[in-house]
């Protein structure tokens, strides 16, 4: 083998040693070494089986709350490219307004205020309305305003030329944007709008602080029975890391095959 050819080896190993994802195999060793530790530590066994039924009141909130998100951000983003100027500005002060307040704020507000009050204007008992019910709105709402952003931004990267082209063949706006614009948009955003499906899954540990039993409830109640905290958040962290890994490995496999796809 020649000088070149060595050299060229040399600097391919070094490229693939760089880009080898060491990260992910970091993450990979602490998740084993948490399943390692379930099986064999009766105390991390028995914090996991305290913990690990909120995993189906996390993904039930986080699932509801998103696709309600969807509805909220879609009607939001195009209300931010609307020509009225009434609609265009209800939907930025909305925008504007749930992201100049933290979300734990947010969260609060949201359940002890405006569902209060709504549920008071449309003759429902206020007590009716559960803590989950509550949380999920609130989620939804604060995620409605980022994914407006996102749903802007998507029909923004559209050429014009698309829905003006739509409108010559006689389509009206909203046939052209349902059939035309919308569809490429969506195309264009999933992966944007994947991202913030694993945030709003992260999120939703924050409606703890509505006593709703999710994952990070039922750990706070199981290491203030048993004080046992260190086992209680390192399955905690181990229950949502899982998840977030992934769905974000399935969220990158979906981005490389839209790459493929657009070639």
């Amino acid at each position: 083998m020649t000088g070149p050819e060595i050299q060229m080896q040399d600097e391919n190993w070094a490229s693939n040693w760089r880009e080898f994802p060491w990260w992910l195999v970091a993450i990979i060793g602490f998740l084993v070494v948490m399943i390692i530790l379930i099986i064999t530590d009766p105390e991390i066994n028995e914090a996991f089986k305290f913990i690990i039924p909120g995993i189906w009141i996390t993904l039930q909130i986080t699932l509801s709350a998103f696709a309600l998100a969807l509805i909220i951000g879609l009607l939001a983003g195009l209300g931010r490219i609307s020509k009225n100027a009434l609609i265009r500005n209800v939907a930025i002060t909305y925008v504007e307004f749930i992201r100049g307040v933290p979300t734990l704020v947010l969260i609060l507000t949201l359940a002890f205020v405006l569902v209060p009050t709504i549920s008071e204007a449309v003759g429902i008992n206020n007590r009716d309305v559960s803590v989950e019910a509550r949380g999920i709105v609130a989620l939804a709402i604060i995620y409605g305003a980022f994914l407006a952003e996102i749903f802007r931004a998507g029909i923004e990267s559209i050429a014009k030329g698309q829905m003006e082209a739509a409108r010559s063949l006689g389509m009206s706006y909203r046939q052209a944007m349902q059939y035309i614009i919308l569809p490429q948009a969506v195309r264009n955003i999933s992966p944007a709008l994947g991202n913030d499906f694993i945030a709003m899954l992260k999120d939703s540990s924050l409606m703890s602080v509505l006593a709703i039993r999710e994952l990070t409830q039922r750990a706070r109640l199981y290491a203030g029975s048993t004080f046992r905290f260190q086992e209680s958040y390192l399955v905690l962290t181990f229950c949502y890391l899982t998840m977030t890994i992934v769905l974000s490995l399935l969220l990158r496999w979906y981005e490389n095959r839209l790459g493929k796809d657009a070639r």
